[in-house]
């Protein structure tokens, strides 16, 4: 059973940081996602199986970083200039096989923790 934990997610004024993380019970490819309401999952960033390259959405990219601590079997999300568009639950998850960026290949999801982003 993999187990994916979450934490991080909270309230931040525009502009600022946010650090999400993501303890699994073992090594998997891993990816961040997040939903907004009213609309769809959508992929936000995630390593590839191999967990050597790491892939960005285009709304993100240069704000975004994503990191990992094998050790720890944990992988993260760094946050910085926050907009209010980035509100939304951020869910990690992990994926035995399939594309990083559709949400349908991942096959492990975390409870979700709330981001939001205030203007």
């Amino acid at each position: 059973q993999v187990q994916l934990v979450e934490s991080g997610g909270g309230l931040v004024q525009a502009g600022g940081s946010l650090r999400l993380s993501c303890a699994a019970s073992g090594r998997y490819a891993m990816g961040w996602l997040r939903q907004a309401s009213v609309k769809e999952r959508e992929f936000v960033a995630a390593f590839s199986l191999s967990g050597v390259s790491r892939y960005y959405a285009d709304s993100v990219k240069g704000r975004f970083t994503a990191s990992r601590d094998n050790a720890k079997n944990t992988v993260y999300l760094q946050m910085n200039s926050l907009k209010p568009e980035d509100t939304a639950v951020y869910y990690c998850a992990a994926r035995k096989a399939g594309t990083y960026s559709d949400p349908r290949a991942y096959d492990y999801w975390g409870q979700g923790t709330q981001v939001t982003v205030s203007s």
